[in-house]
């Protein structure tokens, strides 16, 4: 099988049999779980400490929005650092998964799951402290072949994530931009729109590959 067609197609991907193949694949889980602690370690990284004049404390009950949560694996590994989290997704399939999960969890008074577009999620501004997006964000253009639409929809994204963070809040989004022209798309959204930050690639030889955007509200 050729790398192309094992490149996951949203929604696709992620819906009807295909979800459940998704939550019991323990591959998935753990690889999920490995780059939300990546996210995680990045959140509290000391360069972007330096990008304004406010501390953050490692979890301590912080309310972070996992956007794309999925059924749950990035949520889990949240609620053990400490947070508060609210997990979004726009997928019924993943969400009712990772909603099953919820019951078996000691700590469920602190997760809240909402069905949701990321451009329309039902919160006050300047009500999250934190976000973390694992391998989801990307998929806000799905199915646009217009590059003045994904334009528009990549920033506006960015300006509505901007007015329900606290200040000082920070994202961390691990994504797989398809090439340069891509991630620089998606970084030049934040920063022009009242975001600092920078990228970190895991392999920084590789176009492609797992890449992270560290952000922190002006």
């Amino acid at each position: 099988m050729s790398r192309k067609n094992r490149i996951p197609k949203f929604p696709e991907s992620y819906i009807a049999d295909k979800s459940y193949e998704y939550n019991q694949s323990k591959s998935m889980e753990r690889n999920q779980k490995k780059s939300t602690l990546l996210s995680l370690q990045y959140l509290y990284d000391d360069k972007l400490d330096k990008l304004g004049h406010v501390d953050i404390l490692e979890g301590f009950f912080h309310l972070i929005l996992d956007l794309g949560c999925g059924t749950g694996f990035s949520t889990e590994i949240l609620l053990e650092d400490g947070f508060r989290v609210i997990g979004i997704d726009i997928l019924i399939d993943m969400l009712l998964k990772a909603k099953d999960k919820k019951k078996e969890l000691t700590n469920q008074k602190n997760l809240e799951y909402i069905l949701a577009d990321i451009n329309h999620i039902p919160l006050k501004n300047n009500s999250i402290d934190h976000i973390v997006s694992v391998s989801a964000y990307n998929f806000i253009t799905y199915n646009k072949k217009d590059s003045n639409e994904k334009i528009k929809i990549i920033n506006n994204t960015a300006t509505y994530l901007n007015t329900i963070l606290k200040t000082n809040g920070r994202i961390v989004i691990e994504f797989y931009p398809q090439n340069d022209e891509e991630l620089k798309l998606f970084s030049s959204s934040f920063i022009n729109n009242g975001f600092q930050g920078y990228i970190i690639k895991q392999n920084p030889n590789q176009k492609g590959g797992q890449t992270f955007l560290l952000l922190k509200k002006c």
